[in-house]
């Protein structure tokens, strides 16, 4: 874990329009900075950013953070990855013990991480820098051996690549030879270079001495993660040998499971479509791309896993797969189907385009043309349909029995669904199917789902209409003001409202963190509520903040806010002795001097 208070110096030291403006040109507007929104299409500005609360807003889709979160949301990082990029942007080391734990990755899971402290605890002399430096002189001269290489050349010309989207996907040649790269490492033998070049995946060691490239006679294509760092490689073969494809093998830097080819250069093109393609192999979007069609990605030689699902969802709602038309591809997209069911939510949209059999989208885009693919794209098969097509195809509805499997073989699948809405239209179309009544159907599913369906949708901010909501926002913006505010009446109020809730939890979360309400960085409060079930809220409430300007007054706001607050409490309790009896005579001693100050505090 990165301790909080290095993000909290992170975040005091960046300034959010200059981490969001190298992404996402912004333009001044009064107080704060306004771009389009990079989350949703829209053709007039209202992404917001804050420079003097330092956080962004969209008043269209709702989207909100702060520098972190803008990385996340933007480029598909982890929250790790964010810090890493963020830090390095603004020339800060995380802590020693920290990033001496945290894989190139970040991943979540235990073994990733103990694999990394593995590496830099056996590898201290090689970094990971020094492994990027190697793979990016390996690509350069692949791309030289290229330009030598009639055969090479003739290849690719074959398969209808021009020498321009060959040097925009920067395509390189492996020669023959069995150690080729000794040519740019001068020394290639030396242990430390044999250390280096194999934990980059560069070259095969056999014994104590020998080693040899591990890519020989191939097409290089080099895979970038997503800062646009390469990180291994694709070799295709030119003759028909075998493997046909060899990727680089697992490293410290690469891990096939999470990394997408061209999802680095295709982010732009993803949002602005809105969709991203996702084929199987490099020449698939190789050939879209030079087609005009920009938006597509391919999983490395390996089936499509949540990983992979997960980062295109932080890119775009709507993921097409597109798999060639025989046995293999529609296997594959199964395969797509099981690991999506988990991950998805109302407003995303899955689909599923089958080509021809025998056909793929590179021979496909290259004999039809682009306006034939696009057709192609319209006639998409959605998940929900897909799912129960194959499952109905392994049956017979006729049968009581066929109807029984279908159930059977559709329960772990739909167990699996958390969106709200999609599950219940699911299970609908399995009780039409299997011709048993819903209610039945459920008891059979055994699917647990909330007995209150929450709409998940983000909704423009509105306006502040009550004081409890004012003393979030203060408080948000300015902790030190809980230091005013009188905590003894707010553990009696009684209110049972959203906003109640959430100002005892913020009241709650500041006096276990006191440290945070002497600190006059108060934008970087949210980074330690991420977790709080009252996030949503608060960040609507925030959002409230970009319609002020500078000059306006927090304290005697809150204050103001305060002093409504206690005339309503004071009234409140006034009622409640009130009503405890018509006389005085059944009020204690300690609430009949209550009533007395409080009908004094009136007057």
């Amino acid at each position: 874990m990165i301790p909080q208070s290095f993000i909290h110096d992170l975040l005091s030291r960046v300034d959010i329009v200059d981490a969001i403006d190298r992404h996402v040109p912004l333009k001044k507007a009064g107080a704060n900075f306004v771009a389009c929104c990079p989350f949703h299409s829209e053709k007039t500005p209202s992404f917001t950013v804050s420079q003097s609360k330092q956080f962004y807003h969209c008043f269209g889709c709702g989207a909100h953070g702060n520098a972190i979160s803008f990385l996340i949301e933007y480029s598909g990082l982890s929250f790790i990855e964010a810090v890493q990029d963020l830090a390095a942007y603004a020339g800060m080391q995380l802590p020693e013990q920290q990033s001496s734990n945290i894989s190139h990755h970040s991943a979540s899971d235990d073994s990733q991480q103990d694999f990394a402290s593995d590496y830099d605890h056996n590898n201290a002399e090689i970094s990971l820098q020094d492994l990027l430096n190697a793979l990016q002189i390996a690509t350069r001269y692949y791309r030289e051996q290229l330009k030598a290489s009639e055969k090479a050349i003739a290849y690719l010309k074959k398969r209808g690549l021009s020498g321009k989207t060959a040097a925009r996907f920067a395509i390189g040649y492996a020669p023959a030879d069995w150690q080729n790269l000794e040519a740019v490492f001068s020394d290639y033998n030396s242990d430390k270079t044999r250390k280096l070049l194999t934990q980059a995946g560069l070259v095969i060691t056999s014994g104590e001495t020998k080693q040899y490239d591990r890519f020989r006679d191939r097409i290089m294509f080099p895979i970038l993660n997503q800062k646009g760092q390469i990180i291994g490689f694709g070799g295709r073969v030119l003759a028909k040998e075998e493997p046909k494809y060899l990727n680089s093998p697992e490293t410290i830097l690469f891990e096939k499971g999470r990394e997408l080819y061209n999802l680095f250069s295709a982010r732009r093109a993803i949002r602005e479509a809105n969709c991203v393609i996702v084929v199987e192999g490099y020449m698939d979007v190789i050939a879209l791309s030079q087609h005009g069609i920009d938006h597509a990605v391919a999983a490395l030689g390996t089936a499509t896993t949540s990983f992979h699902i997960q980062k295109l969802l932080r890119q775009t709602d709507n993921i097409i797969f597109c798999f060639d038309g025989d046995k293999a591809g529609r296997k594959a997209a199964w395969r797509a189907l099981e690991n999506s069911l988990a991950l998805l939510s109302d407003g995303k949209y899955l689909s599923f385009l089958f080509l021809p059999e025998g056909a793929d989208p590179d021979s496909y885009i290259n004999q039809f043309g682009k306006e034939s693919f696009e057709q192609q794209l319209k006639q998409t098969l959605p998940l929900s349909e897909f799912l129960f097509k194959e499952l109905c195809s392994e049956v017979n509805l006729q049968t009581s029995e066929g109807r029984a499997k279908l159930i059977s073989d559709a329960k772990p699948l739909l167990q699996q669904v958390t969106a709200p809405a999609l599950s219940l239209i699911l299970i609908r179309r399995l009780a039409e199917l299997s011709e048993i009544d819903q209610g039945e159907l459920d008891e059979l599913l055994q699917i647990k789902r909330s007995s209150k369906i929450r709409t998940t949708e983000n909704k423009p901010a509105k306006q502040i209409i009550s004081p409890l909501r004012w003393l979030i926002l203060m408080l948000l913006l300015n902790p030190d003001c809980i230091e005013k505010l009188d905590k003894s009446w707010l553990a009696e109020w009684n209110e049972n409202t959203e906003e109640a809730v959430a100002l005892k939890a913020l009241v709650d979360f500041l006096d276990q963190h006191l440290h945070l309400t002497k600190d006059k960085s108060a934008h970087s409060l949210m980074p330690f509520l991420q977790n709080s079930p009252h996030k949503t809220l608060l960040e609507s409430i925030k959002s409230d903040a970009l319609k002020w300007d500078d000059g306006f007054d927090l304290e005697a706001e809150f204050l103001g806010a305060l002093k409504i607050l206690q005339q309503a409490y004071r009234k409140k309790r006034v009622a409640e002795l009130k009503n405890k009896s018509m006389t005085m005579s059944m009020l204690t001693d300690a609430e009949k001097l209550e009533f007395q100050q409080l009908i004094k505090q009136q007057s």
